[in-house]
Order: structure tokens, then C-alpha cells, then sequence
């Protein structure tokens, strides 16, 4: 018994619309966490000009911490689209499993 192209099929384009919403959605994140982090910040050395090095420092830090996000939310995604773990298990099932 195999399985079908069709399953197959809506099985991928499924996936694919998952896929595009996690990375929306990462991509959003993304967008106003920058922006909440760079207003405090921007805050904060309007409030006291002397911190700016320290202010500045910190919210390199932690905008990258922010920004690894994205990027490890995009390699989840990569392998949704191209090692499909549900095709994989559809198959095993159809196989005889």
C-alpha cells in the first residue's frame, strides 16, 4: 500500500503555510522587540546622558539574544519545508507500519 500524492501533497502545503506563520510571526517579534529595546535605551540616556556607553552596550547584548531567535526559528522551519518529518511518518505508516 502506498501512500497517496494527493495526502502527500496537502501534507506539504500545509506545511508550507505553517512554515510562512512561524516566520511572520518570528519576523514580527523580531520587529517590535527592536523597537522596544532601542526606545528604552533611548530613554534611559535622555534621562541620564552619562550612562549612553553603558546603556548602549547592554542593548547590543540583548538585541542579539532578541535576534537569535528569528534565526533559529528559520532553521526549524527549513526543516519542516525540506526533511518533512510528516511525509516521512505517512510513508512509514502506509508502508505496512
Amino acid at each position: 500500500m502506498n501512500a497517496d500524492p494527493s495526502v502527500i501533497a496537502e501534507i506539504v502545503g500545509a506545511t508550507a503555510i505553517g512554515v510562512g506563520l512561524m516566520l511572520a510571526a518570528a519576523g514580527l517579534g523580531s520587529a517590535i522587540g527592536w523597537g522596544l529595546i532601542t526606545s528604552k535605551a533611548l530613554e534611559g540616556i535622555a534621562r541620564q546622558p552619562e550612562m549612553r556607553p553603558q546603556l548602549m552596550v547592554n542593548m547590543f547584548i540583548f538585541a542579539g539574544l532578541m535576534e537569535s531567535f528569528p534565526f533559529i526559528l528559520f532553521g526549524v522551519s527549513m526543516w519542516f519545508l525540506f526533511a518533512n518529518p510528516f511525509v516521512g511518518t505517512l510513508a512509514s505508516m502506509a508502508g505496512g507500519g
